[in-house]
């Protein structure tokens, strides 16, 4: 019996005939099994979602999923929201999307642990979900919008300024490749093209607002072990080098030292340009919901040509990259500028952003030319190019605009010649996006996952990850220990994103994997163990690999990878050290290490059997 963590309730809404249902959650044994966020989240669709149907079409869900912690205060970084749905930019694979801030809160507060929405409307609608209530309203007025300005006018229609709102923006709207959905703005559902799901929909917005309470079971045994685990929290390098917005406090000092910094579509690395002044304009820290972190911030440019501008990102320097250095811009003030235009443009910098540098290589090489930009000269290190691209891309405005929101791998494959060699993605999604050409297996991870941003980190990167056995960093370019590093992080990874908070307050620290168990024993009711939570994790490995085996994934796409992300870097670290000749024997030992079949990269039946997936043994078996 659940005692605690949950508030019971699942939404569902087809758009199609402007239906609301509410439906309770699954049995006990299947929650166990899958915990919420992501596990409970792929489950559901792997369950419910149709074969042969596009990721735009309306049977495709679009499904939002919180954890047993999610919402809890006492919890360090309780704020993790998971869409599980079709991955718009793959095309295939399940799409995973995580975000942060308040949204996931508030749907508990509000009295519901997740939103499945099916069908498509129409015309423009937002939904109001509070205190147990849901409406679907008309947003014909916010159509065209902005995320940031859709929030505000959101929230004055529903007439609750403490309302949380995720929304897409024109690139939504348009259903571009690497459309995001946007939350408190400081915060998005950034991968797998989530916000081109909503868009095809017709969803312009969710607000969520509620006074409920999180059930806890036992509150003093909970507050035990997460005094713990905050005594832990900054033990971690994760935590430490984050805190109080700190990727621009540090002028990016610590990626560039590793040297994987992306620049120039991976044609530079970590130049010494990037990265300075970023600390001169004034920073503020923007915490999420229970977080002592504070990776998100506030920034107003204090120089330069976007003086007195404020720009609110997230946490995190990827997102910088993708924006700015990946073009080649390296100004700290245009830096802040283009990541918070993305954001309210509404897409994911990664994917839009290797586009555009991959258009400025390609019309460097003579692959495209000025007749075919429409006059539009494509250089390096242009802020104000970047811009136009930006909008171009969002409203798919003429050939270049339309090529932009088709996302590197179409796009170059349109282009033709060697561009598919150097367009930057991960089966046609947007990477996780440093140059990861100088810490193999987190490369290693993206490529052998869906296509939906960072499936398993390696201990050798940002962070080791002592509860999956690397309490030491590990050499970064050995072929051997990588694919381990892989194969044992990837489900603590995943328990990770199963139970409601942040990557950012267990990556890295010492006891993470028995805090989190027992704190979901805490909550719950359950005799929980760190072993079962690893169990949740792998077990969702597994079963997202079956879901796209299911749906057309074979070695193959684990092997067929753009030259440019395997080759040796031109300088830094990894100088001259390549990762594509030892990259099928990686893969394969990856394969090996999970108990996947080598020649057609399903999970084996003993494997499905193991974790207690008899049934999607049938499925991918026969």
């Amino acid at each position: 019996m659940i005692k605690g963590g949950y508030m019971g309730k699942i939404l569902r809404v087809n758009l199609t005939d402007m239906e609301v249902k509410i439906e309770g959650l699954p049995h006990e044994d299947v929650l166990r099994m899958y915990v919420g966020c992501w596990g409970l989240g792929l489950r559901m669709l792997y369950d419910r979602l149709p074969l042969g149907i596009s990721p735009l079409d309306p049977e495709n869900l679009l499904i939002f999923m919180t954890g047993p912690l999610t919402g809890i205060a006492h919890v360090p970084c309780s704020n993790n929201t998971t869409i599980a749905t079709l991955n718009a930019d793959t095309g295939f694979t399940a799409g995973r999307s995580h975000s942060h801030g308040f949204f996931g809160p508030n749907l508990k507060f509000a009295g519901f642990d997740g939103i499945v929405v099916e069908g498509a409307a129409e015309k423009p609608v937002y939904l109001w979900i509070h205190d147990g209530e849901v409406e679907i309203r008309s947003a014909e007025k916010f159509w065209g919008r902005d995320t940031h300005e859709t929030e505000d006018l959101i929230k004055r229609d529903v007439g609750e300024e403490k309302a949380s709102v995720a929304a897409i923006g024109p690139a939504g709207e348009n259903c571009c490749a690497g459309a995001l959905i946007e939350n408190d703005k400081h915060h998005s559902f950034s991968h797998s093209g989530v916000g081109a799901v909503m868009g095809s929909k017709k969803l312009k917005a969710i607000a969520v607002y509620g006074t409920q309470k999180v059930p806890v079971y036992n509150e003093e045994k909970l507050k035990e072990v997460t005094k713990e685990w905050r005594d832990n929290l900054f033990k971690s390098d994760v935590a430490r080098g984050l805190a109080k917005g700190g990727i621009p406090r540090d002028e990016y000092r610590y990626a560039k030292n590793m040297s994987i910094t992306t620049a120039k579509n991976m044609l530079e690395v970590s130049p010494p340009e990037w990265g300075v002044g970023m600390s001169k304009h004034k920073i503020t820290p923007k915490a999420c919901f229970a977080c002592p972190i504070a990776c998100s911030y506030e920034v107003e440019i204090t120089s330069g040509p976007k003086k007195g501008y404020v720009a609110t990102p997230a946490g995190g320097g990827e997102n910088l990259e993708g924006a700015a250095s990946i073009s080649g811009v390296y100004d700290s003030g245009w830096v802040f500028y283009l990541i918070d235009l993305f954001d309210r443009v509404g897409f994911e910098s990664s994917t839009l952003g290797c586009t555009i540098a991959l258009l400025i290589e390609c019309y460097e090489k003579g692959l495209i030319t000025k007749e075919d930009t429409g006059g539009i000269e494509l250089k390096w290190g242009d802020p104000e190019l970047v811009e136009k691209l930006v909008w171009m891309a969002a409203r798919k405005e003429g050939w270049l605009g339309k090529l932009l929101a088709m996302g590197p791998k179409r796009a170059a494959e349109v282009i033709g010649g060697d561009a598919p060699d150097f367009a930057i993605h991960i089966k046609g999604a947007g990477m996780n996006l440093h140059d990861w050409r100088a810490t193999w297996g987190i490369m290693l991870g993206q490529i052998v996952g869906g296509g939906s941003g960072w499936p398993a980190p390696a201990a050798d990167a940002w962070a080791t990850e002592p509860d999956a056995g690397f309490p030491e960093y590990q050499d970064p370019l050995d072929p051997k220990i990588k694919p381990i590093a892989v194969a044992k992080t990837w489900p603590k990874k995943y328990w990770d994103d199963c139970n409601g908070t942040c990557w950012f307050a267990t990556w890295g620290v010492p006891g993470s994997l028995r805090f989190t168990a027992e704190a979901v024993s805490a909550v719950t009711g359950w005799d929980f163990t760190a072993e079962e939570a690893l169990l949740v994790g792998e077990r969702a490995v597994h079963l997202e690999r079956a879901f796209n085996v299911r749906r057309g994934l074979t070695p193959e796409d684990d092997l067929n990878v753009p030259k440019r992300i395997v080759e040796a870097p031109p300088s830094g670290k990894a100088k001259g050290r390549a990762m594509e000749p030892y990259l099928k024997g990686m893969v394969m030992e990856v394969y090996r290490l999970m108990g996947w079949d080598e020649k057609t990269g399903k999970p084996l039946r003993s494997t499905l059997k193991r974790v207690g997936l008899e049934d999607v043994a049938k499925d991918i078996w026969g």
